[in-house]
């Protein structure tokens, strides 16, 4: 095995994206080949989301003080009403302007290489299985049935939440979308655009009343496989759970 730690990639990496006088990662930017800002599953079967927003009563600074890292949940699931909140509030379309559809986090050069999935693990009305939210017609796209709760601990270093908790959110980027303009920087502004997405889910989930975890370290190509993607072209990012906290 191979010690990535050895090679000081991080540290390379950040060398090599610096922007200089005499340096500037990208180029022009090839319109004809730009990639698709939208990834669906034509053939799959949807569920439909409620285009309503959740009701809020708290004020940002009540949300801001609530939020914090829940690991422990309790057994009631999640609404369905709820998940389209948390999945509009994270990532969704917030305003169309001049013909370009801005989303509820900022993204580089409005790009938008993060892809949302879920593993629902207790949603009402909702199957358990993995799927892939359409952001661009707000609503979600099954990729297959079943529980993949212990399968997404193993993959996250047995960080049992992910079995525990209602929906666990899968972020994954599609680097070309970025790297189209930014070539190697992207990669800098790909864990923005995660981190971005990653803060809205978790104050939208303090703001009803709900509970979330951000987690960073499992195994890529175990997640990538969870969610049937590629690990090249597409990849884990990182992932985050929610659900009711569990009262003790």
């Amino acid at each position: 095995m191979v010690n990535i730690l050895a090679k000081n990639v991080g540290d390379d990496f950040q060398s090599e994206t610096k922007y200089t006088r005499d340096k500037r990662l990208g180029g022009n930017l090839d319109w004809a080949n730009k990639p698709e800002t939208y990834k669906s599953y034509p053939n799959s079967k949807t569920v439909q989301l409620n285009h309503e927003l959740q009701e809020v009563t708290m004020d940002f600074a009540e949300v801001l003080g609530r939020r914090k890292s829940i690991r422990n949940f309790s057994t009631q699931p999640l609404s369905k009403v709820d998940l389209a909140y948390l999945l509009w509030a994270s990532t969704g379309i917030q305003r169309i302007d001049q013909g370009y559809e801005f989303r509820t986090a900022p993204s580089a050069g409005a790009l938008y290489p993060i892809e949302t999935y879920i593993a629902a693990n207790n949603v009402e009305d909702i199957e358990k299985g993995i799927y892939h939210y359409n952001i661009k017609n707000h609503l979600l796209e099954k990729i297959k049935p079943g529980n993949y709760g212990e399968a997404l601990t193993h993959a996250a270093l047995n960080q049992n939440m992910c079995a525990t908790a209602s929906v666990v959110f899968i972020w994954t980027a599609i680097f070309g979308r970025s790297k189209w303009k930014y070539s190697q920087r992207a990669y800098r502004y790909i864990y923005l655009d995660a981190g971005h997405i990653a803060e809205n889910l978790a104050l939208a989930a303090a703001s009803i009343s709900c509970g979330s975890c951000h987690i960073g370290a499992f195994f890529d190509d175990e997640i990538n496989l969870v969610v049937n993607i590629d690990g090249m072209e597409e990849s884990a990012i990182c992932l985050s759970v929610v659900g009711h906290p569990k009262e003790f």
